[in-house]
């Protein structure tokens, strides 16, 4: 049987964890698709928080929302991007990696187009907006069926690596965006066209439309580059009943809990970041420092896949969130108290040091699961053979990985909102910190609990 498939072509024969295949024909395929999936990725997370620059800029266009009203718009994506996921974890083997990336990919040209026709009009409803808002949230779908696939086209002994690359690299387009938009608003970079600039009260211009219509080419670039570039896996197929399995398995709610720690701390201080920021540190240029924080965190998630290979994802976890522990009481000592006060250099440290924490985090309760799910496949089906057991375990290691990446996408919501929600009941973020950080100590516990001590119950 032909396995060297042609772009396009569904691949009947995948036995990644076979050595003689992996080296002949199956290392080549997988890199192939990893390398596709991940610029698609990087786009959607682009696309999905572009409103954590946009609304830093609205009321100085002339659109005059409240404070609780931005922090809605930089919050609804992700309410949307996590119930998105929720429906994305089960549509790879439905669909298939290929298609799904296609069309999930492509999909993100309605926000990107919209946003850039809605700013120019200064008659536009916050309705508009908001729906603009929850359409980007396209873009946080796209990780879970993203990681799903990916999952499927590597060993167990490279998986975690492939996850780290594939997820890492993909978070870096928040930070690509914080950094590539205030660049693009600032210039007519698609001429008439692109539309007319909008006057600042200072006499400056932006063209703020930009911020939208500059992912348009790049997208297109990539829904082709996934249609004809990529590959579905015929063992990869199964039915929502096959997959709903997960909803049983204790292990798939721990790592839910655990996974909105990190990742859902990611996402959430990514969108929060730069108007937090601006509130807290009004003399500070938000939106020159804002990109570093996500960039941090992905970079770490891509580079630190092999330590959780390398010594076990439990054991990194564990340190992880004691670090986010420290990370969170140090910026609630930096912050300004009552409006004045606080020390923007030691805030901005230990934001850094949040991010980077994200980033390991994610890389090492990614790298749990699959291990999690070979125990527990063992442990519930001693009747299976090795084949069958392995299929099993990939297919539920590939849902819990998509399904715990839309619990943990709603950190996206909820952490600018309770920002916006704390600065609103008590006049600063602090309380909203505090609940994180304690939020982390029962991390730490569970981790400890169930993964990383001596003699825990699944061991990893």
């Amino acid at each position: 049987m032909n396995t060297e498939a042609k772009p396009g072509r569904t691949l009947t024969d995948w036995r990644p964890d076979d050595p003689e295949f992996w080296q002949s024909t199956g290392k080549a395929v997988a890199n192939r698709n990893l390398w596709i999936s991940i610029p698609c990725l990087l786009l959607a997370f682009s696309v999905w928080l572009v409103w954590s620059i946009v609304v830093a800029k609205l009321p100085a266009i002339g659109f005059d929302y409240s404070t609780g009203k931005l922090f809605w718009l930089a919050a609804v994506p992700g309410l949307s991007g996590a119930t998105l996921r929720i429906f994305y974890s089960f549509m790879i083997p439905l669909f298939g990696g290929r298609r799904w990336t296609t069309f999930s990919t492509a999909s993100l040209l309605l926000p990107s187009l919209g946003i850039g026709v809605a700013v120019q009009n200064p008659e536009t409803p916050y309705a508009v907006f908001l729906l603009l808002a929850l359409l980007c949230g396209l873009g946080g779908g796209n990780f879970a069926s993203s990681m799903a696939n990916i999952a499927y086209f590597f060993p167990r002994a490279t998986k975690g690596n492939a996850l780290a690359l594939n997820a890492g690299l993909g978070n870096l387009g928040v930070s690509v965006m914080q950094f590539v938009v205030p660049l693009v608003i600032v210039a007519g970079v698609f001429g008439a066209i692109g539309g007319g600039p909008q006057a600042l009260p200072d006499g400056d211009t932006i063209w703020i439309q930009n911020a939208g219509f500059i992912w348009v080419p790049f997208i297109v670039v990539s829904t082709v580059a996934a249609w004809f570039g990529m590959n579905d896996i015929a063992d990869a197929k199964a039915s929502f009943r096959e997959q709903s399995v997960i909803f049983r398995r204790k292990h798939n709610w721990v790592m839910c809990i655990l996974y909105t720690g990190t990742f859902g701390s990611f996402i959430g201080y990514s969108a929060g970041f730069p108007l937090l920021m601006k509130t807290q540190f009004p003399a500070a240029d938000a939106l020159s420092y804002a990109f570093l924080g996500p960039l941090v965190g992905a970079l770490s998630r891509a580079a630190t896949g092999w330590v959780s290979d390398r010594y076990g994802g439990g054991r990194v976890t564990f340190w992880t969130f004691l670090g986010m522990i420290v990370a969170v009481l140090g910026v609630l000592y930096f912050l300004p108290e009552n409006g004045a006060g606080g020390n923007f250099a030691g805030f901005f440290a230990c934001f850094m040091a949040l991010f980077f924490l994200t980033g390991v985090g994610n890389a090492s309760t990614f790298q749990m699961i699959p291990t999690i799910v070979r125990q527990e496949i063992a442990r519930l089906k001693p009747q299976l053979g090795d084949r069958d057991a392995r299929r099993e375990s990939e297919r539920e290691s590939a849902a819990i990985i998509a399904f715990t990446s839309a619990i943990a996408a709603y950190g996206a919501f909820f952490i600018p909102k309770s920002y916006g929600t704390s600065i609103g009941l008590t006049g600063g973020p602090d309380a909203a910190l505090w609940v994180f950080g304690m939020f982390y100590a029962v991390c730490l516990a569970i981790t400890w609990g169930y993964y990383s001590r001596k003699g825990a119950p699944v061991p990893c």
